[in-house]
């Protein structure tokens, strides 16, 4: 068996905006491994965020070298526990490897076209009129759930976007998630959740930086908005799992299988969310279609039934074709149609 790795930069449409800047380009790599006789290569996903990852970029192709040799001479893999996203490109190229590339890793009703996933709107952050224009459309386009990116302009200009959303659809008709992305202070986070509470909020992601456990749990204990953690998830050792979740007791998790460590990083958090009734969604760290969409069909077989945060694939300008596609408030696949990968191959 012969794998090799290759770069893919992917271009965003419109660049987005977050509180660590704004992205015009994301980097991955691909584990690729080639048989003529199957219909794709198969392929695993190292979905890469710059300021988010844990891994240090430039240790990455080292790496992917040492991983490839591995695999490729059935010997023993490098520790990968430093490596979340590649980790993560593994266990997806092992999985789809089982299938002979097919990318349908179970067949099920969502594979089949039968059924959906409930996913939330993304709204990047960016000046009032350029958020209005963005909440517009999700709406348009049928999105009961939308997610709105907050912290990159004046707070009280995002109350008064909230407020002009509320006035015209109620929390029955809308639901509203925020992200913070870790940019309240720890001394003003209970003042901005509690003005931020007037406008029904479903929940609100990482309100503080990571690393303040007891002030998160404060935070969580009082809040008069559910809180999610996200970015406090990362770099979190498997052993500190029960630890963290106990300690902060917080209302969601959300999960992020290349900043996490994989789908079996995955399911160990979700075990111990479930059993301190603790909430989770999957959500997309910007992966192409191929990453996409082995978590969806991962987020499928739990039975996931709140919007999860996976409607991203449509982002970037050179995309690879799949079967995934939006329809209103859900992605589904389409069966008939290929996966396309001349611009990774080539």
């Amino acid at each position: 068996m012969s794998v090799t790795w290759k770069k893919h930069t992917s271009i965003f449409a419109r660049p987005g905006g977050t509180s660590r800047g704004v992205l015009k380009t994301k980097d991955s790599w691909f584990l690729i491994y080639k048989n003529q006789e199957w219909p794709y290569p198969a392929i695993g996903e190292c979905s890469f965020i710059e300021g988010l990852n844990p891994e240090n970029k430039e240790d990455i192709e080292p790496m992917l070298d040492l991983v490839c040799e591995a695999i490729s001479t059935n010997a023993t893999l490098p520790d990968l526990s430093d490596f979340p996203c590649i980790q993560f490109g593994v266990e997806t190229l092992a999985a789809d490897i089982a299938v002979e590339g097919s990318k349908i890793f179970q067949p099920t009703d969502l594979t089949s076209g039968e059924a959906q996933i409930p996913i939330n709107g993304l709204v990047w952050m960016g000046d009032i009129s350029f958020m209005k224009s963005q909440i517009e459309e999700k709406i348009k386009h049928g999105f009961d759930c939308i997610k709105i990116k907050i912290g990159a302009i004046e707070f009280e200009e995002e109350l008064n976007l909230l407020k002009w959303i509320r006035t015209t659809f109620n929390s029955e008709e809308l639901e509203l998630r925020v992200d913070a992305n870790g940019g309240f202070s720890a001394a003003e986070a209970m003042e901005k959740l509690k003005r931020l509470s007037d406008f029904n909020i479903h929940s609100i992601e990482q309100p503080i930086a990571t690393k303040q456990w007891d002030e998160m749990a404060q935070l969580c204990l009082d809040s008069p908005i559910p809180i999610a953690l996200d970015e406090e998830l990362i770099g979190i050792d498997r052993t500190k799992i029960d630890g963290l979740l106990s300690h902060i007791n917080p209302q969601y998790i959300i999960l992020k299988p290349s900043l996490i460590g994989g789908i079996r990083s995955s399911e160990n958090w979700i075990q111990n969310a479930e059993a301190k009734d603790i909430g989770w969604w999957m959500t997309s760290a910007l992966e192409t279609n191929v990453g996409l969409n082995a978590i969806a069909q991962y987020a499928f077989l739990k039975g996931v039934s709140m919007p999860q945060g996976l409607g991203t694939g449509g982002l970037f300008t050179n995309n690879f074709d799949s079967p995934l596609y939006i329809q209103r408030q859900f992605m589904r696949m389409h069966p008939q149609h290929s996966w396309n990968f001349n611009a990774l191959l080539s």
